[in-house]
């Protein structure tokens, strides 16, 4: 089990080692950075995506009925913890397809039901916000999101501002001290 302080703070030092990469890196706002945090990287190893979804299994907010995830990074992350929590998911676009069922939420139905929104990093939490607005257009309830890495920039305190409590797995400030532990 990941809910133990020893358990994740191997766990912090592990996504660290495999996800933070140096060198030269251009980044969507066109700074050149020399380090990156590849996030796909703990989401593409089947073991360390397991020790992921263990530890975010106790935080599930009693009471949920759908664990929704949010395209990309979100769909692997959901569907390991669904494994664990035994609960259905829905697999959450950022628009709905155009061509076949045209639908934005894909897999259980989220009408009615109540949805745990979760991500892989929340930043500021943008994403996280509209998909929320979509899923309760949807005739979804949704009051709690859930990610593995909260990255400390806001994204907390904007998703208050939506009515959503972020639970985060780990924080930077935890990748951090992992990497100077």
């Amino acid at each position: 089990m990941t809910d133990t302080p020893r358990a994740l703070a191997d766990l912090a030092r592990d996504i660290d080692a495999t996800c933070r990469l140096t060198g030269r890196f251009v980044l969507r706002s066109g700074r050149v950075a020399d380090e990156y945090f590849d996030k796909y990287r703990f989401e593409a190893d089947p073991v360390l995506l397991d020790r992921v979804a263990a530890g975010l299994a106790g935080l599930v907010p009693p009471g949920t009925e759908v664990l929704a995830g949010l395209e990309l990074g979100g769909i692997p992350v959901v569907t390991a913890l669904a494994r664990h929590v035994g609960l259905p998911c829905a697999f959450v676009r950022k628009t709905a397809k155009a061509y076949g069922t045209a639908r934005l939420a894909e897999g259980a139905d989220v009408a009615g039901r109540r949805v745990l929104i979760v991500e892989d990093v929340v930043t500021s939490g943008g994403q996280v916000a509209i998909s929320t607005g979509q899923l309760r257009e949807l005739g979804a309830t949704v009051e709690h999101a859930l990610c593995v890495i909260d990255r400390g920039e806001g994204g907390t305190e904007a998703l208050a501002g939506h009515g959503l409590a972020l639970h985060a797995l780990l924080t930077r400030a935890d990748l951090d001290a992992a990497r100077r532990g």
